[in-house]
């Protein structure tokens, strides 16, 4: 008989483990918790319909503070003497917090109208806003307020009892970049986009001198359930001292503008007075440049607006492409960025060569006839007729093309590129503002100059340079053989006004001997006394000067630039001036009265200004009041406290090592004409 089996129960386990008595239990567990979920959804549910509103400001209140970034403060520049150029301005912005102000009808309409009457929000846009992003708790409605604007938002938030149900609406730091003296220096101080981004000049150059970094306010529950605030400041910005004086800037800036409003459509209808009218004053025995100016210049607070140079017609005509190079070229800095060939502002250097190779000694004459043949050709000096038997002064101070040709042969092609660089020319001259042209491949070089060549460089035409390197070589010429490096900058210091750092001169290098400076300038004084120069004389100071007229290429299409550099006193100079005009818009634009004109009327009005030395005798409060430029005809052709200074640690062998990091310009297809310079007149 079979026996039946009993079937294996595989899940005898849980009922060993679970009795019936423990089942129950579990039950009666589960049901207490889902009681106690219950209980907990019931009263949050009753918190959030009765309280709700409370505790959620607590929490975004804390949210808020987490995520609130205090601005700094971007750095001043300042003038020489502290007065602000360039500074930050405290502002705010309107944020509307769209939740709050619609958690209660009756907020609604008075915030919309405190927002319309305070700053001008149209209603309509906040109605869009509200439709668009009814949740959002942060809409930016407004920026750059004003603090007026902000005290009058103040007063009305603390008034409940008139104002009960403006809600929502909040105020957040800022600062916008300012100019007070708008087109001042525009060229050297630049401007900052709202990112704080230095955009040209020293804004640029100097760009995280003058940043900080933002600060940031905490916010937390303490122990007792009470909101409690950490605040982590901003470090504001560092001040820029520059080397500019706010006056002289402004005497300078002031005689460009009557200049070129005095030639505005003279010739050229619809056109400005020049195409470009530049400026540069140094201190020659530290590089401090006190003025830097062109024309035309442009508003900072509004560095966009070319509505001083285009109408609304002609600009709405311009293509985006062409608006943005309008612009780049109206913000380039023609003493810093462009190069042109210097004309006869650089026959003082051919002699300087020539004197301190030992090539001339001084005491050589030359005889001009108008013309030297060299090569395979005949160049002429400006006066066809010729000069007849010269001193090297009189050649200097009669711009004689002839002699300096011939002083040029007998230096030669090597020592001449040689002190071309040791000059500074082809070289960068290592000034602290942005865009420096690079001219290294606008001079020749010692395997590709020619005698033809050699010849026209030896009176400033066939090579390039800039300003900026034209005034430093020539402060090296007067001021003993000393070549400063040139800067805009002089000290930094901290928000409080604390020195951080100090901008000392920095002596690069010897140009020349003091024996052969001091030769040179009594070339440059028979310039003023009866060359070239003669009428840009200013009553009571001592000037020595050089004079150019270069013709620009194609050569024979009118088109010129004039030129002036001088400096005073010139025994022992305490300033350089140097003042170019880039075509005159006038008939004839080789017309030197144009320059020397503006010249003097910028001396006349600085060297008083700067205290710059007169000569012996003279009473500047019994002197006739200095006659007007315009009486000027055609020719033939600080307040300065600059303490003295001490240097002994410069390299004597100094080699430019510079390179062109920011890309500045270069024309890379310049090649000089040599046919138009070898018939017709030729202008000094």
């Amino acid at each position: 008989m079979a026996v039946k089996k009993n079937k294996k129960n595989n899940y005898q386990f849980l009922t060993r483990k679970f009795p019936k008595r423990m089942q129950k239990k579990l039950v009666m567990l589960f049901m207490a918790v889902i009681l106690a979920f219950v209980v907990l959804i019931a009263k949050i549910t009753y918190i959030n319909a009765s309280k709700g509103s409370k505790f959620t400001k607590i929490v975004l209140d804390q949210q808020t503070y987490d995520s609130r970034v205090i601005p700094y403060k971007r750095g001043d520049i300042v003038d020489r003497n502290g007065t602000k150029i360039a500074t930050s301005e405290r502002v705010y912005n309107v944020i509307l917090d769209v939740y709050v102000m619609t958690s209660k009808e009756e907020y609604i309409n008075p915030t919309k109208k405190v927002l319309s009457d305070c700053f001008g929000i149209n209603e309509g846009d906040v109605d869009q806003i509200i439709s668009d992003n009814p949740d959002s708790r942060y809409q930016i409605l407004a920026e750059n307020v004003t603090y007026e604007k902000a005290q009058e938002f103040k007063a009305i938030e603390e008034d409940t009892e008139n104002y009960p149900n403006v809600k929502g609406i909040w105020l957040e730091d800022d600062y916008k970049r300012s100019y007070p003296y708008a087109t001042l220096a525009s060229d050297v101080i630049g401007f900052s986009t709202v990112d704080n981004i230095g955009a040209l000049g020293i804004e640029s150059a100097y760009n995280d001198v003058l940043n900080g970094l933002n600060g940031r306010e905490y916010g937390y529950f303490s122990d007792n359930a009470s909101l409690e605030r950490t605040v982590k400041d901003a470090k504001n910005g560092n001040t820029v001292v520059s080397t500019i004086d706010v006056t002289l800037q402004s005497i300078v800036e002031q005689c460009i503008k009557e200049f070129n409003e005095e030639h505005t459509g003279e010739e050229r209808e619809d056109e400005l007075g020049s195409k470009n009218t530049a400026v540069m004053i140094m201190n020659p025995n530290t590089g401090e440049i006190l003025a830097e100016a062109s024309y035309p210049n442009f508003d900072l607070n509004k560095p966009r607006d070319l509505s001083a140079i285009y109408s609304t017609e002609d600009w709405n005509a311009k293509t985006e492409d062409e608006q943005l190079d309008a612009m780049n070229e109206l913000w380039r800095n023609f003493c810093v960025s462009d190069a042109f060939e210097p004309g006869s502002t650089i026959k003082p250097f051919t002699v300087a060569t020539g004197l301190d190779t030992g090539a001339i000694k001084g005491d050589e004459t030359y005889v001009c006839g108008g013309y030297l043949h060299v090569g395979d050709w005949d160049i002429r000096c400006h006066l066809t007729s010729g000069h007849g038997t010269e001193t090297i002064a009189d050649a200097v101070a009669n711009s004689c093309n002839v002699a300096l040709m011939e002083i040029a042969e007998s230096i030669g092609v090597e020592d001449f590129i040689r002190y071309q660089h040791i000059f500074g020319f082809g070289e960068y001259t290592g000034i602290d503002l942005p865009g420096e042209a690079s001219t290294a491949g606008l001079l020749f070089t010692k395997d590709n100059m020619g005698d033809t060549d050699l010849a026209t460089s030896s009176f400033g035409q066939s090579f390039n340079v800039t300003m900026t390197q034209v005034i430093t070589a020539f402060s090296s010429l007067v001021n003993g053989g000393n070549y400063y490096e040139p800067h805009i900058v002089k000290q930094i210091q901290d928000e409080n006004g604390k020195v951080i750092e100090t901008k000392n001169p920095v002596l690069l290098r010897k140009t020349i001997s003091e024996q052969t400076s001091e030769q040179v300038k009594t070339y440059l004084k028979a310039v003023m006394d009866y060359g070239t120069g003669k009428t840009a004389e200013v009553e009571g100071y001592n000037i020595g000067a050089k004079t150019g007229t270069a013709e620009k290429l194609p050569r024979n299409n009118g088109k010129y630039v004039l030129s002036f550099i001088g400096c005073a006193p010139l025994d022992n100079p305490e300033v350089v001036v140097y003042v170019v005009i880039d075509e005159p818009n006038t008939a004839a634009q080789d017309d030197s009265s144009l320059v020397l004109g503006l010249a003097k009327k910028i001396m006349s009005q600085a060297f008083p200004y700067l205290n710059i030395t007169t000569v012996e005798g003279y009473d500047p409060a019994s002197a006739q009041e200095t006659e007007d430029s315009s009486d000027v005809t055609n020719s033939d052709e600080e307040t300065g406290d600059y303490s003295d200074y001490e240097y002994t640690d410069y390299d004597a062998s100094y080699t430019d090592t510079y390179s062109n990091w920011d890309g500045a310009y270069i024309d890379d297809t310049y090649t000089p004409d040599f046919t138009d310079w070898t018939s017709g007149y030729y202008t000094e």
